[in-house]
């Protein structure tokens, strides 16, 4: 028979590794929580972009309209910015199928950098025409376009620091041990690549 200070020790030792092992797997799902609760904060984060997203591609169409009445001879750049439009309204669907995914967010910010390249050359070449500056519709469309590229960089902002938490946190040691074995990927940050293509497209009429 085992001596019984060798038993009471033995005893401690199992009762040691199974509070140790408690306390591992309470840490584990708690890195696992907190990351969840993270990665759905930025995802919540890109449907605000989302939505004001859709708004400016929305209200294209109608530009395209009121600018075509007198905009006849630049037939090109109205059917640049219509395309650059589709491919723009393409880039963000994907996006909003997998936000932080790094090549949809890398196509998104290549769509917009370009679309908002052409709607600027078409407001550049609006300045020729002076019945369409100062058409009303025009007039509306432009306060509406510059409102919603304010809440598009506000949106951008705060899915971008919400991004950058969810980083964080799961390259973080050893929580990362847990975010690489539970599958977390990093996500993409939503970027303009040129200074020119971080400003709004200038549409002061």
């Amino acid at each position: 028979m085992m001596p019984v200070l060798a038993v009471s020790t033995l005893v401690g030792i199992v009762l040691g590794l199974l509070v140790l092992a408690a306390l591992v797997l309470l840490y584990a799902v708690g890195v696992f929580n907190s990351l969840i609760a993270l990665r759905n904060r930025y995802k919540n984060a890109f449907s605000q972009i989302d939505v004001q997203l859709k708004r400016r591609y929305d209200l294209i169409p109608n530009l395209i309209e009121v600018a075509k009445g007198y905009m006849a001879h630049e037939r090109n750049t109205l059917e640049a910015v219509v395309q650059a439009r589709n491919q723009a309204v393409a880039a963000q669907q994907r996006a909003a199928a997998n936000p932080g995914d790094p090549a949809a967010m890398s196509g998104l910010s290549a769509a917009e950098g370009q679309f908002s390249g052409v709607l600027g050359r078409l407001f550049a070449l609006a300045e020729n025409y002076p019945d369409l500056k100062a058409n009303q519709n025009m007039l509306a469309l432009q306060e509406e376009l510059t409102s919603t590229e304010n809440k598009v960089s506000f949106a951008r902002q705060a899915f971008n620091d919400a991004v950058m938490h969810y980083n964080t946190q799961r390259e973080v040691f050893p929580a990362s041990v847990i975010a690489t074995a539970a599958g977390f990927a990093p996500a993409q940050l939503f970027e303009i690549e040129t200074p020119k293509e971080r400003e709004a497209p200038q549409v002061s009429f």
